[in-house]
């Protein structure tokens, strides 16, 4: 399932936020090429979507859910990578 938290960080004059999958990378590189996401999007285990696109990512099927049980989910699918740890899948 692909997971979308609120956009509520901000960077670089907009606010982003997290996309992730519980399942699998494949699902969330296919999901992100989807939405135009470039790879250099990509941080690990997430990538970071910008504020515009949040909307769009709900509508093509990302289930909005909090910050706290986005990190919370990741963790149970072991597919969060930490800081540090974090390449290209």
């Amino acid at each position: 399932m692909i997971l979308v938290d609120p956009p509520v960080w901000p960077n670089h004059g907009t606010l982003w936020s997290h996309l992730v999958s519980d399942e699998s990378y494949d699902e969330l590189h296919a999901f992100a090429a989807e939405l135009g996401l470039s790879v250099r999007s990509f941080d690990g285990d997430h990538y970071d979507l910008p504020e515009e696109l949040y909307d769009a990512a709900v509508r093509a099927g990302a289930t909005p859910i909090s910050g706290r049980e986005l990190v919370a989910r990741l963790n149970a699918s072991g597919l969060r990578r930490r800081k540090g740890t974090r390449g290209r899948s």
